[in-house]
């Protein structure tokens, strides 16, 4: 077996310029257009709900933002029944032949240790259907089908 992972990252080019995917990402109502998983987003300022879906099962979370560097960075907490999940987050770099912009996927989880910790891993696993030792393959390969779905609808003419 495996050791767990802790976080995952994956990162595309893209032909948009960075203001453009940063516009696109903190525009949470889209959210739904590149993740395979969120379905809808209520947004209230600096906070919001987060509604998702995968085969059967289907949840919500409440999301703070906590980085918000227009162009360079945009990334949110996760809870869930106020229990700390994970961060979420997008940076944008100029890609390294400068013809657009690598964008970056990135998740952090913070269920690590502690009776609210393993709460939280039960409601994930009841949630998502997804057990903690497989969260960071399944969040890699959403990662990569939002990346591409992103920059395919930034992409410029």
């Amino acid at each position: 077996m495996t050791a767990r992972e802790w976080t995952a990252e994956e990162s595309l080019e893209c032909t948009a310029p960075p203001h453009v995917l940063y516009q696109a990402v903190s525009d949470l109502r889209r959210m739904k257009e590149w993740s395979p998983e969120v379905i809808g987003v209520w947004r209230r300022g600096d906070r919001f709900v987060g509604f998702n879906r995968r085969a059967f099962w289907v949840w919500f979370t409440h999301c703070r933002i906590v980085v918000d560097e227009p162009g360079r960075e945009f990334a949110f907490d996760v809870a869930t029944f106020g229990l700390p999940v994970a961060r979420w987050g997008y940076r944008f770099a100029p890609a390294a032949d400068g013809s657009g912009t690598r964008v970056t996927e990135y998740w952090i989880d913070h269920r690590r240790g502690g009776w609210r910790s393993r709460i939280a891993e039960t409601l994930g696993l009841l949630f998502t259907g997804t057990p903690a030792g497989r969260r960071a393959a399944r969040n890699r390969a959403g990662m990569r089908s939002t990346l591409r779905r992103l920059c395919a609808a930034c992409q410029l003419p």
